[in-house]
């Protein structure tokens, strides 16, 4: 990690957008990311020589939920140690700034990596679900 600088902010949205991409992560538009980012409860990215590299955050009612999400890194720099420094930036503010019995959850990609901040599969006893909204498409 030398070569990077971790700062404790979320990307602009352009960036947002384009980093998701890079990653292989689903699309967000332009709008909404300039919509949500400012409502992030806690975030991170990672620089490199200028160029943000990497970035995850939180969001929630900042009291009783918590949703660990948009984590990113982009392919030419995986495998350094990034995801893991940004996990460990996220869980360091939860446990500074969470309320005690705060529900912190996430929905994962990679097989065996969340584990080790304790996080757990849910199923069977609940599932995790979602819903994609398409303004484009005619009702």
């Amino acid at each position: 990690m030398d070569d990077y600088e971790l700062v404790r902010d979320v990307p602009d949205a352009e960036t947002f957008c384009a980093l998701r991409e890079a990653a292989g992560m689903s699309p967000r538009s332009l709008d909404g990311a300039r919509r949500g980012l400012p409502n992030t409860v806690f975030g991170v990215h990672v620089d490199a020589a200028g160029e943000t590299v990497a970035m995850a955050r939180i969001v929630g009612d900042s009291g009783t939920v918590y949703q660990i999400t948009d984590m990113a890194v982009h392919p030419d720099h995986q495998g350094r140690g990034i995801g893991t420094r940004m996990m460990d930036e996220l869980v360091a503010y939860l446990d500074r700034e969470a309320p005690e019995d705060a529900y912190v959850n996430l929905l994962a990609d990679v097989e065996g990596f969340y584990e080790r901040w304790g996080f757990e599969s849910t199923a069977p006893a609940s599932r995790g679900m979602f819903l994609r909204t398409n303004a484009s498409e005619d009702p």
